[in-house]
């Protein structure tokens, strides 16, 4: 059994637009397991329309399930670091794009400055990742990553070795347990796990 009841977690999202089904579930877990979420979005996922859906109706869902109204600006993230502290931050999806940026010091949106909050505390910050480079340009950073302080891992492995060789998901029903760990100063093992089934 995981155990989070009243600790606040952070809960960023950014545009993995076909990973947000299976991160809707574990946002509505977090908060069953008694969790303080706290939903932050980046400009993508508040702005992007796709195939996957709308922007508008992806956080209503979030805002619905969570009971809070998004952070969705840069200085609305920022007290998450001295005034308003996280026990974990999440990033779930987590985009090549956000690994780049995030693994090279950048912060252009609500997400990686909830992020750089967490860390400014030495709490934990963990990654789901979603991208299709990770065993690609992408490799790079998401090493960085893994060898960086108070950063941890939500195990993950190839979706589809033959059609996408050089994506990475990770399997988000593992977030609670990963979070959990995390907050013990663990990463939650194996991290490089089996996704692919034909």
């Amino acid at each position: 059994m995981v155990h989070l009841k009243g600790k606040r977690i952070g809960f960023g999202l950014t545009g993995s637009h076909c990973t947000y089904h299976e991160v809707f579930p574990v946002l509505q877990q977090l908060m069953d397991l008694g969790a303080d979420v706290i939903p932050i979005l980046s400009h993508t996922v508040q702005k992007t329309d796709t195939k996957f859906g709308e922007a508008a109706e992806h956080v209503k869902t979030i805002e619905s399930i969570t009971g809070k109204e998004a952070i969705m600006t840069i200085p609305d993230a920022e007290p998450l670091g001295p005034k308003l502290p996280l026990d974990c931050m999440v990033i779930a999806p987590m985009t090549g794009n956000s690994t780049s940026k995030f693994a090279n010091a950048l912060t252009d949106s609500p997400v990686l400055m909830a992020a750089k909050a967490t860390l400014r505390n030495e709490n934990p910050v963990v990654l789901a990742i979603s991208t299709n480079d990770a065993l690609g340009l992408n490799g790079v950073n998401i090493m960085r990553l893994m060898a960086t302080k108070n950063i941890y891992f939500v195990p993950l492995g190839q979706d589809h070795p033959y059609k996408k060789p050089n994506s990475l998901v990770a399997d988000m029903t593992l977030i609670p347990e990963t979070i959990e760990a995390a907050i013990s100063g663990k990463q939650r093992q194996p991290v490089l796990i089996e996704r692919y089934s034909e």
